[in-house]
């Protein structure tokens, strides 16, 4: 559906996105992340042909952006961060006005309408002004008005900014049900809504793409040595730390005395010492009160990959 070839885009003598090749699959949910300024925007604004390439190509369902830019854009539905509502129309108005714009045919306008306010969920708020709306519904709005023209690919650039946890699980919850019909890419900063949500991960990093693949493969692939939480009833630190010291495997060992005995473990990369460990403490007639190894998240992966060097453009 999408085929990203070698992307390049300078500002100037700013290289803002560097050689990036990529693809998106039909039905594809795509997470596109990276830090401020990395280029994720400057890639949506080509994918979306508001600017061309410097170099490389990008073609959507085999049509290049830059030769073939109004039947892309017709193909297209996107929600710029920066929300292009109008505060004073009601939202059946407004919905109305986009869809004059897409090139909706009147005689289908009806039957759009009402299908982007049942899968938005705005169909107690057709008649209430944008203005009155909260933060949540003006999204559900912009996802509306997105979708109005049927497009087979949706790119959403930060929807759930500026959004409340349960707001996020709304929007979160709603691309998920577009996913099963469109291809969708969103960009976000918000890394377990991508981990809940998306397919596939690309994480881009001063204009280069630095990783891709499903959010299972990248925290396998990118995980460190292997981390373990420990909680022991009946010993003192000394103790724990001096019977620890005999399981092989333990790189690093942190504990901490209180009420009960906490411990943090550093094992080598690849290791499960859980048994052994376990093995430890049940000899010397302790009680394990917890014991689990903590996995690598997104987040670690994403700060890993992007946390050496700052983002340089926008």
């Amino acid at each position: 559906m999408i085929q990203v070839e070698n992307l390049t885009k300078q500002y100037g003598p700013l290289v803002a996105v560097r050689d990036v090749s990529f693809t998106v699959s039909t039905g594809e949910i795509l997470g596109f992340l990276g830090p401020n300024g990395a280029g994720k925007t400057t890639t949506m604004k080509v994918l979306t042909c508001f600017m061309p390439p410097t170099a490389g190509r990008v073609t959507i369902d085999g049509m290049d952006v830059f030769e073939k830019s109004l039947e892309v854009r017709r193909r297209i539905g996107y929600l710029p961060e920066a929300n292009p509502l109008y505060p004073e129309m009601n939202v059946q108005e407004y919905l109305t006005f986009i869809a004059g714009i897409r090139g909706v045919a009147k005689a289908k306008l009806g039957d759009r309408l009402d299908a982007v306010a049942a899968v938005c969920g705005l169909k107690e708020m057709m008649r209430r002004e944008i203005g009155e709306l909260s933060k949540g519904f003006r999204q559900r709005v912009g996802l509306a008005q997105a979708m109005i023209h049927e497009p087979d690919i949706l790119i959403l650039d930060e929807p759930t900014s500026g959004l409340d946890p349960n707001q996020i699980v709304e929007i979160r919850n709603l691309i998920r049900r577009l996913g099963e019909e469109k291809t969708v890419i969103l960009s976000t900063h918000i890394l377990p809504e991508v981990q809940a949500t998306c397919d596939r991960v690309l994480i881009i990093n001063r204009g280069r793409l630095v990783a891709d693949g499903t959010p299972h493969e990248l925290t396998t692939q990118f995980h460190g040595d292997e981390q373990i939480q420990l909680e022991v009833r009946g010993t003192t630190g000394d103790l724990l730390k001096s019977a620890l010291a005999t399981v092989p495997g333990i790189v690093w060992l942190e504990v901490a005395d209180g009420k009960d005995v906490t411990a943090r473990i550093t094992a080598e990369r690849g290791s499960d010492l859980r048994e052994p460990i376990s093995r430890c403490i049940v000899d010397q007639g302790w009680t394990i009160l917890e014991l689990h190894r903590e996995r690598t998240s997104l987040e670690q992966v994403f700060r890993q990959l992007t946390s050496t060097e700052e983002g340089a453009d926008a």
